[in-house]
């Protein structure tokens, strides 16, 4: 075996061997932190939203509004649950169900520290690992896609059809996109697991290195997730609220809070494959001998990285309109596809030199020649010119009573001046009443 495949086996190698106790403890701490990032993010992204159109936000309940998303969701609990006569009660009711489990389940291999010490017990902090870690992933975040067509098919309405449409056809696009973003770590990696790609990002981040694919992933998460402004599938403005039109108390709050998780395991994936994972930034990671990378340390680095991808998900938000449907799926079949598919073959041909053991000042000279021309080339191909408009008709002049009845003119259509009605005044009024009397 090779290097990589050496430290990938051995990273794998150290699960499985935990007592029952902690790995109970794990599947705890799991479920814990995401109920606390969720109550947290949603505070959190209304307070920033507020801030950017001059508003308070949430200030009342809890010190400075932070129990506002706790008190929300207890009153969701309590409110009526109402089925409608033409769903199909039982799917109805499992499609939260189906969107809320799977979304769960991704951190469990989501690397979020070293070994560390609990109740004398060294042991990792992250649940389990596998060799195809990543792909796991991919596969657990498109299960939860049949819980909103589901939702959308069970409703018997035609709103909630069509939401359940549009999210699937959304994330059948943008998934293939975002495992697509993922061949290039793999290739610098070597590895699919977790674990030993946190591992390979010990001197330089694939975010830095691998820029294009970091961007392309950013772009699909946030379709993937269904947010702002790739929201189509519940968009207000046309589908009143989507596949959740006719869902309410619990079962709206478990999709709700679905959504909120997937945020937080995208934001995990992205900080795992491209900025390191648990590693401190630079120049932290520095500091005596990495001091800052051992221990509890790597927990509030990793934590702080995914707010600041939480972050992204609301800045967009506040910040971006959103996009028609067809402009949507041109952008991913016709631009970010071709883009992927271009970069796979670039990261390729990079890593096959390194492997020939071309110098590293030669692969950059060439790739900046590359993309000079291609940007020459791109600025040289003319433009497609659009047919000049052509000059308005004159407008016919419009008979109301052509037909023996007043007919109200269309749009650009005007009266016949022999048809306008001259005003008339008061006294003309008086004048005609005095003469017929």
């Amino acid at each position: 075996m090779t290097r990589l495949q050496d430290v990938a086996a051995d990273e794998i190698a150290g699960f499985g061997s935990d007592p029952w106790w902690i790995i109970a403890i794990k599947v705890v701490a799991i479920f814990v932190l995401l109920i606390l990032l969720t109550l947290f993010n949603i505070v959190f992204e209304r307070k920033v939203v507020a801030r950017m159109q001059h508003r308070l936000g949430p200030n009342r309940t809890g010190p400075g509004g932070w129990l506002q998303s706790l008190a929300d969701g207890t009153k969701l609990m309590f409110k009526e649950d109402i089925i409608p006569k033409a769903a199909d009660k039982v799917v109805y009711v499992l499609a939260p169900i189906v969107a809320l489990v799977p979304s769960f389940l991704i951190l469990a291999v989501i690397p979020m520290g070293p070994e560390v010490s609990i109740f004398g017990e060294e042991t990792r902090l992250q649940l389990t690992d596998l060799p195809v870690a990543v792909l796991f992933t991919l596969a657990i975040a498109s299960v939860g896609v049949y819980g909103l067509m589901l939702a959308g098919w069970s409703s018997g309405s035609t709103y909630p059809l069509l939401g359940g449409l549009r999210s699937t056809a959304q994330v059948i696009s943008y998934e293939l996109v975002m495992g697509l973003s993922f061949v290039g770590v793999f290739l610098f990696a070597g590895t699919m697991s977790t674990s030993g790609i946190v591992a390979e990002q010990e001197r330089l981040w694939y975010g830095i290195i691998l820029l294009p694919s970091f961007l392309i992933y950013l772009i699909s998460m946030v379709g993937e997730t269904n947010r702002a402004p790739f929201d189509l599938p519940e968009a207000e403005g046309e589908l009143v609220a989507g596949w959740g039109t006719e869902y309410s108390s619990f079962k709206y709050a478990m999709f709700f809070q679905a959504e909120y998780f997937n945020m937080v395991n995208v934001s995990a994936i992205a900080t795992t494959l491209f900025l390191g994972g648990w590693r401190a930034p630079w120049p932290i990671s520095a500091i005596n001998d990495g001091m800052f990378n051992t221990g509890w340390w790597p927990m509030l680095w990793f934590l702080g990285k995914v707010i600041a991808l939480i972050w992204v998900f609301i800045w967009l938000r506040g910040t971006l309109p959103r996009l028609r449907y067809d402009q949507f799926m041109h952008f991913c079949w016709k631009v970010l596809l071709p883009i992927s598919l271009v970069w796979i073959v670039a990261v390729a041909g990079m890593r096959l030199a390194f492997n020939e053991g071309v110098e590293r000042n030669q692969i950059l000279l060439y790739g900046g020649i590359a993309v000079a021309v291609l940007l020459i080339g791109s600025l040289l191909i003319p433009e497609k010119k659009t047919p000049a408009e052509p000059e308005p008709a004159e407008v016919p002049e419009f008979d109301a009573f052509a037909g023996g009845h007043p007919v109200p003119p269309m749009p650009g259509q005007e009266f016949v001046a022999a048809r306008i009605p001259a005003a008339t005044t008061k006294t003309d009024d008086r004048t005609e009443e005095t003469s017929r009397a």
